[in-house]
């Protein structure tokens, strides 16, 4: 049944997306893995529309943010206000309280209003007046933003970065992608006409399945050895922390489960290591970080020894 709803999911998806499949495939991990994701990449490449097209193919709440320069923080989490009807102060709900948010072009926003995500992000809750509210079940942040783009821009700080389970990009697409996808949007928004698959229960379901899928210790102890070689690098100054670990475990068994697997296997961890440990990684100054960090995992991943193992058995 997990593998249908995946499968109907992913179909979904792609009668919006040419091509990407990839992807797809790793945000449904971080939907299954309840983790957020970071989409960076140059304006024009489908971001906003896959996210969309992830919202509009579960029956959730939907909440957006356009991230500007002036944006507050209670713009996000929501305010209390003074009712002269009531009386009294009612809390007005912010576009936080959803079960899938986009928050677009996260990095035009100030680091003050950066940090009104943290909580939710990483707590699943908001705190205002010192009030703490619960999110509802799921909850999936996706940001944007452009990496070239740097005036009237501020950097994620590491804290934001590393409650990101993974930073991704949109693949290229070949001629032929291209002009289908052209061909495609001619005379119609296939994103206007496109339907819910499954429910927010359904994805509760499958994130709970997600960590029942089995992780041999033998490769559990490989994940944590590539773990700690970041913290060994020599140009890396702060390698990967104990939360990233978690991350990437969860990430493996969610990208294991969406390949309609019950278990992990090597494959699943090397595909899922760049995406999940790279923006972890703070290197030495005046590298250029994230082509670096891309390059010095890939490198741990070829030195660290893995164990021949029957990885379905317990």
């Amino acid at each position: 049944m997990e593998e249908n709803i995946l499968q109907k999911l992913k179909q979904n998806i792609a009668k919006v997306m040419i091509g990407n499949e990839r992807t797809v495939e790793l945000i449904l991990t971080c939907v299954l893995a309840k983790g957020h994701v970071l989409l960076e990449d140059v304006p024009g490449t489908g971001k906003t529309v896959l996210a969309k097209s992830l919202a509009r193919s579960v029956q959730a709440d939907f909440g957006r943010v356009q991230f500007t320069p002036d944006l507050l923080p209670s713009d996000v989490t929501g305010l209390n206000y003074f009712n002269a009807k009531q009386g009294e102060f009612v809390f007005s709900e912010g576009p936080v309280f959803c079960n899938i948010l986009l928050a677009d072009e996260i990095n035009r926003a100030t680091p003050k209003t950066q940090s009104s995500l943290l909580e939710c992000m990483a707590e699943r809750q908001v705190t205002v007046d010192k009030v703490t509210r619960t999110l509802a079940e799921p909850f999936l942040v996706i940001a944007t933003q452009n990496p070239l783009e740097t005036l009237g821009t501020f950097p994620l700080p590491e804290a934001q970065m590393d409650r990101f389970l993974m930073q991704i990009s949109m693949e290229d697409l070949s001629p032929s992608q291209e002009c289908a996808m052209a061909e495609r949007f001619l005379r119609d928004e296939p994103l206007e006409r496109l339907d819910a698959v499954c429910a927010k229960e359904d994805i509760v379901r499958l994130q709970q399945k997600c960590r029942e899928v089995y992780l041999h210790p033998e490769l559990l102890q490989y994940i944590v050895n590539v773990i700690h070689a970041t913290r060994d690098h020599a140009k890396v100054l702060h390698g990967v922390s104990p939360r990233g670990t978690l991350a990437f475990v969860r990430a493996s068994q969610g990208y294991a489960l969406v390949q309609g697997r019950g278990f992990v296997v090597p494959e699943d961890v090397k595909t899922i290591a760049v995406p999940v440990l790279a923006h972890r990684l703070n290197l030495a100054a005046g590298e250029d970080e994230k082509r670096l960090s891309a390059q010095i995992i890939s490198e741990i991943l070829q030195k660290v020894p893995l164990p021949t193992e029957d990885w379905g058995k317990r």
